[in-house]
Formats: C-alpha cells, sequence, structure tokens
C-alpha cells in the first residue's frame, strides 16, 4: 500500500509536469519515435478533416442545385397556369361572340318572310301603297346588307375560333413538353440527391472509422509517452536548473547592458565630437584657401588686365506679380561668393563671375567691392565702371541710387573727396565731372543749356589716338553739395519713360566722366586720371514691353547699340585684329575704357523671377564672355612737372566761386579757352609752368 501511494504521487506530479509542459510551448524532442508518429498521426487527422470540409462544401453546392431546380420549376408552372387562364378567357369571349352572332342571325331570319309577304301583297295597293313598298324595299336592302355585314362577322369569329383552337393544342404540347421535362429533371435530381447522400454517408464512415484508428494509435502512443515522461523526470530537474539559472542571468542583463550602452554611448559621443572638430578645422583651412585663391585669382586677372565682372541680383517686388512665374529662378553657393546658380527650363545652369551679390546685399556693400578701383583713379589710372542687363533689373538703382541711399556715383565722388583731403597735405588736386547721354544713337550733354544738342566724338588732333567730344560740359566740384546740383541737374535733363517692364525705364545710355587732375607738390609730378561711370539702358524684347512707337524706336536702337558691344567684346576676347568700335556711338565713346589703357569693371544686373530666365541667361552668359577678355595691364598717366626743357600746360581758368560752373571743351592746340574731354596735355618749350587751378 506505500509503495501504491507513492507510485501514485509521482504520477500526479508526472501529470502536472505534462500540463506544464503543455502549457508551455516546449521545442519537440529532436529524434523521438513517438513525437514523430504523433505528428504523423495529426496530419493525416488534419487530412481527414480537409476531406468532410470539401464533402460538406460539394453537398452544400449540391443542395444549392436542387433548390436552384426547384425555383425553376415553380415558375414555369406559374407561367403555365397563366397561360390556362388567358386561354379559358380567350374561349369565353369568343363563346359569347359566337352566340351573338347566332342570335343575331335568326333574329335577322325570322324578321325576312313578312318583308316577302309585304312585297307580294302591296302590288294592287294605291301610290301611297307603292310609296310605302319603296320605303320598304330600301329598309329591305338596308337590312340585307346587316346580314351580309353579320355574315362576315361570324366568318371571321369561325377563322379566329379555329386559330384559337390551334393556340390551344400548341399551349397543350407545349405544358405536356414542360411537364415531361419537368418530371425528367425531378428524377434526375432525387438520384443525384440519393447518390451524394450515399457518398456523404460512406465518407463519414470511412472518415470515422480511421479517426478510430487513429486515435487508437494516439492512446498507445500517449501511453508510451507518459512511460517516457516518468523516465525523463532527471532530465526535468537539471532543466529546472539551468532554466533558474538561466532566469538569475537574466535579471542581472539590464544592468549589464545598461553598463554596455552607456560607455558605448561616451566613446561614441566622443568620436563625434572628434569628428566635429576634424570637421570644422577642414572647413576653416578650406574656406582660408578658398579665399587664397580668390585673392590669387584676383591678382592674376589684374596682371593680365582683364575685365572684371561682379553680378548683383534684385530682390523679387510687387511688380514681378504672384503666381508661378514670379518665384525665384537664382540660387546662391553658401560657400563661394563668386557662383551663381539659375533654373532654365527646368535645367540648372551655373556661372563663375568674380563676385555675385545677393538681394540681401546693399549698396555699400557693392561699392566696397569697387572701391579700390575709384581709389586708383586718383593715381593717375583711367578707370570704367559700366551696369549691365535688362531692363528694370536695377542698373539705374546701383549706379545713382536714391538721396537717401545713393549709388557708385555719388559713394565714388564723396570717396575721391575724402582721399583728395587726406592727400591735401603733399597734393593739389582738381575734380571736374562731365555727364552725357546717348539717345537714339545721339550723343547729347546732360550738363549743357541745350541739351537736345548733338555732339560728335572726335579723335585728337595730337596724333595720341585717345578721344575727345567737342562742346561737353565740365563741372569743377569741390563739395558733396556740388555734386548733388550737378546730379539733380543731369537726372531731369535724361531720357526716362514708362514701359510694361518698368515704370521708369531709363531710354539713353548715361556716362558720368569724372577727372581727376594732381599735382605732387614737392617733386611737380602731375597725374591726369579719368573714371567713367557708365548707366546703360536695358535691353529689352518688344512684345514684353509693349514698345510702340518713339518708344519701338528707342528699343530698336538700344538693342542695336548693346549688340555692337557685344560684337565689340567678342573681337577683343578672340583677339581679332580689327575691333568694330565704330558701329555705335555706345563703344566708340567707350573705346578708352575698352582698348587696353584701362583698368575696367561690369555690373550685370539680373532678375531672379521665373518668367526673366531667359533675359537673366543672356546677360550671364555675356558676363562670362566679358570676364574672358584680357586689356592687358593699366597704365598710369603721369609727368614730371620740372624738365629741363620746361613744360607747358594749357588750362582754362577756373571758377572761383564754391558753385559748379560750366565749361565747354574742344580739342587740343585749337587755341580756344575750352579743352577737350580727354584733358590731354600740351608740352610746350616755355620758361615755366602754369599752377593747377583751385
Amino acid at each position: 500500500m506505500v509503495e501504491n501511494e507513492r507510485l501514485r504521487q509521482e504520477m500526479r506530479r508526472c501529470e502536472a509536469e505534462l500540463q506544464e509542459l503543455r502549457a508551455k510551448p516546449a521545442a519537440p524532442c529532436t529524434g523521438c519515435e513517438h513525437s514523430q508518429e504523433s505528428a504523423q498521426l495529426r496530419d493525416k487527422l488534419s487530412q481527414l478533416q480537409l476531406e468532410v470540409a470539401e464533402n460538406k462544401g460539394m453537398l452544400s453546392e449540391l443542395n444549392l442545385e436542387v433548390q436552384q431546380k426547384t425555383d425553376r420549376l415553380a415558375e414555369v408552372e406559374l407561367r403555365l397556369k397563366d397561360c390556362l387562364a388567358e386561354k379559358a378567357q380567350e374561349e369565353e369571349r369568343l363563346s359569347r361572340r359566337l352566340r351573338d352572332s347566332h342570335e343575331t342571325i335568326a333574329s335577322l331570319r325570322a324578321q325576312s318572310p313578312p318583308v316577302k309577304y309585304v312585297i307580294k301583297t302591296v302590288e294592287v295597293e294605291s301610290s301611297k301603297t307603292k310609296q310605302a313598298l319603296s320605303e320598304s324595299q330600301a329598309r329591305n336592302q338596308h337590312l340585307q346588307e346587316q346580314v351580309a355585314m353579320q355574315r362576315q362577322v361570324l366568318k371571321e369569329m369561325e377563322q379566329q375560333l379555329q386559330s384559337s383552337h390551334q393556340l390551344t393544342v400548341q399551349l397543350r404540347a407545349q405544358i405536356a413538353m414542360y411537364e415531361s421535362e419537368l418530371e425528367r429533371a425531378h428524377g434526375q435530381m432525387l438520384e443525384e440527391m440519393q447518390s451524394l447522400e450515399e457518398d456523404k454517408n460512406r465518407a463519414i464512415e470511412e472518415a470515422f472509422a480511421r479517426a478510430q484508428v487513429e486515435m487508437k494509435a494516439v492512446h498507445e502512443n500517449l501511453a508510451g509517452v507518459r512511460t517516457n515522461l516518468l523516465t525523463l523526470q532527471p532530465a526535468l530537474r537539471t532543466l529546472t536548473n539551468d532554466y533558474n539559472g538561466l532566469k538569475r542571468q537574466v535579471r542581472g542583463f539590464p544592468l549589464l547592458l545598461q553598463e554596455a550602452l552607456r560607455s558605448v554611448k561616451a566613446e561614441i559621443g566622443q568620436a563625434i565630437e572628434e569628428v566635429n572638430s576634424n570637421n570644422q578645422e577642414l572647413l576653416r583651412k578650406y574656406r582660408r584657401e578658398l579665399q587664397l585663391r580668390k585673392k590669387c585669382h584676383n591678382e592674376l586677372v589684374r596682371l593680365k588686365g582683364n575685365i572684371r565682372v561682379i553680378a548683383r541680383v534684385r530682390p523679387v517686388t510687387k511688380e514681378d506679380g504672384e503666381g508661378p512665374e514670379s518665384t525665384s529662378a537664382v540660387t546662391f553657393d553658401p560657400d563661394d561668393d563668386s557662383i551663381i546658380h539659375l533654373l532654365h527650363k527646368g535645367k540648372p545652369v551655373s556661372f563663375e563671375l568674380d563676385k555675385v551679390f545677393s538681394p540681401r546685399a546693399s549698396q555699400q556693400d557693392v561699392f566696397q567691392e569697387v572701391q579700390a578701383l575709384i581709389t586708383s583713379c586718383i593715381d593717375g589710372f583711367n578707370v570704367c565702371i559700366f551696369a549691365y542687363g535688362q531692363t528694370g533689373a536695377g542698373k539705374t538703382y546701383t549706379m545713382e541710387g536714391t538721396t537717401e541711399n545713393p549709388g557708385i556715383n555719388q559713394r565714388a565722388l564723396q570717396l575721391l573727396f575724402s582721399e583728395v583731403q587726406e592727400k591735401a597735405s603733399d597734393w593739389e588736386y582738381t575734380i571736374t565731372v562731365s555727364a552725357a547721354e546717348i539717345y537714339n544713337e545721339v550723343l547729347r550733354d546732360l550738363l549743357g543749356q541745350e541739351p537736345q544738342e548733338k555732339l560728335e566724338i572726335r579723335l585728337c588732333p595730337d596724333g595720341s589716338g585717345q578721344l575727345y567730344v567737342p562742346g561737353l560740359t565740365e563741372f569743377q566740384v569741390q563739395s558733396v553739395e556740388d555734386i548733388n546740383k550737378v546730379f539733380e541737374f543731369g537726372h531731369t535733363n535724361r531720357t526716362t519713360e514708362f514701359t510694361n517692364l518698368n515704370e521708369h525705364s531709363s531710354r539713353s545710355h548715361a556716362l558720368l566722366i569724372v577727372t581727376v587732375r594732381g599735382v605732387d607738390c614737392s617733386t611737380g609730378l602731375r597725374t591726369t586720371g579719368k573714371l567713367n561711370l557708365v548707366d546703360l539702358a536695358g535691353s529689352e524684347r518688344v512684345g514684353k514691353s509693349g514698345a510702340e512707337g518713339s518708344r519701338l524706336r528707342e528699343a530698336q536702337h538700344i538693342n542695336k547699340s548693346l549688340s555692337a558691344l557685344g560684337d565689340v567684346i567678342a573681337a577683343l576676347r578672340s583677339r581679332q585684329g580689327h575691333v568694330p568700335f565704330r558701329n555705335s556711338k555706345l563703344t566708340y565713346l567707350l573705346q578708352d575704357s575698352l582698348s587696353g589703357d584701362s583698368k575696367t569693371l561690369m555690373v550685370v544686373q539680373v532678375s531672379p523671377v521665373e518668367k526673366n530666365t531667359s533675359e537673366t541667361l543672356y546677360s550671364l552668359k555675356f558676363a562670362e564672355r566679358v570676364r574672358s577678355v584680357e586689356l592687358g595691364p593699366g597704365s598710369r598717366r603721369a609727368e614730371l612737372g620740372s624738365w629741363s626743357s620746361q613744360e607747358h600746360l594749357e588750362w582754362e581758368p577756373a571758377c572761383q566761386t564754391p558753385q559748379p560752373s560750366a565749361r565747354a571743351h574742344s580739342a587740343p592746340g585749337s587755341g580756344t579757352t575750352s579743352r577737350p574731354g580727354s584733358i590731354r596735355r600740351k608740352l610746350q618749350p616755355s620758361g615755366k609752368t602754369r599752377p593747377l587751378p583751385v
């Protein structure tokens, strides 16, 4: 009894462990025959269940087909009943019409003998009786016609009755055919249902028999598994111990993982800091090398005498409108301020110039870039700065500016005055200003008494090859107030008009000529520098600007002169022997600035909006071509004032008042009181040098 009790307890414990193992998704025993047999039995059981499910599906399909055929049979029976009812109604209607016809014929036959009798008896009557006889004959004729009509109707009725009989026979044949067809379909359906029922019963019996056999095998396997479980108790205890050890390790794993993550994060952060510091150092070195390369490139360009080109992009304004065509198509390189990118027709195009100013750049930023060129004018160099671009791109704003925010012109003269004041202890300087415009290929004086007077460009008769403009008014300026008066006077005389592209479109090329003459008080060295500040009229498409009449003629002359400027740049770039300076008044007047004896800079103004990308692309391509032109190093114009042969310089007496005074000049050596626009010196063997007017 004690042994039996012990065995019962072990059996309960094994059953509990078996329940736990069943509850846990344990891995199957590898190489166990019972597990393989149980798996095979489970597969067979699942296959039998699938077969039973398929048989049930077939049975449901057959039941559905029987239901459909039963519905069709009920529908045919309803149609047959409707046909029989219609046939009975038609027969009843035809019988009623036939009875009516027979009654009508019988009544007509009953009325005919008295009529004949009257006809026979009236033959011996009087005239009244004759009249009555004729009336009776007419009525008899009418009754005979009605009898004929009734006979015709009777014939038609008999024909319709025959046709209805035929239709009835046909319908009865169809009904018999339908009934036989229904009986045959019903018999087939019963046979199919009986065969399906037999198949179903047979399949269920077979499946049940197979399931019983398999369940018996499963029970036998289960008994074997129980026996094996008794032998697996030591292994289970070992596994339990291992499991508890793993559980303890798992409890301590998060702490180990957090410590490892902290160490890895610290190492990664240190590596990132090192990489960031290295990147910052490399970026600093790259920017320093970029600045050095740009400085060396600018020095190389200066030595070669290339035309320096800077670009300025105006901001998007309200006049550009709204919509996709008014979005900006221009982008800039954050690391290189000499690169500009343009998106034209969905394709990006890049250009490299000497400097690119974004829409956020101020007038002072642009002036700082050209400041060194302007100061070299004091040292005796010829300097030319001209603004190029389409109409409405901001050329006049860059060159002239506004009263509150002046442009290059006023800032240049203010810079010259400050430089002159710094050198006042050693040098004596005189600054004179001239202003002209080229309107419809006509050169006009903006500071003269008659601005509409035509002027011509001449060669100096002294054989130097320099150009001058006879009759061009020249003002001597000594203060900022003088500059403002000159600019105001010249601005009122310049031609501007309204177009679709620009409300205040410049219709002419404006030139501001600043001449700086200096004398070194200690050595007598004389220098003459000339600063040409040119505001070119904007190129425009006639279709966009809507120019008509005189505006159209102005646009044609503007585009022609700019095209001539492009031809001159192309000839200089390809080093042709002949440069077509004389094809236009503009290029002829700029010949001194573009022929190698001057420091030249071009400011190309572009519009950033999408609808002007074609003009912007053309302007930037022209700027790249201009940038590749080599004019040679500029030469300084300086002469010593104390020669052994005693030189003489012809000057007109200067105006002694602080207000600007107008002076017209002509060719040197003409003997008049004027002097040429190029201010050529003429040495004469006199005994002394006349001082410069102050």
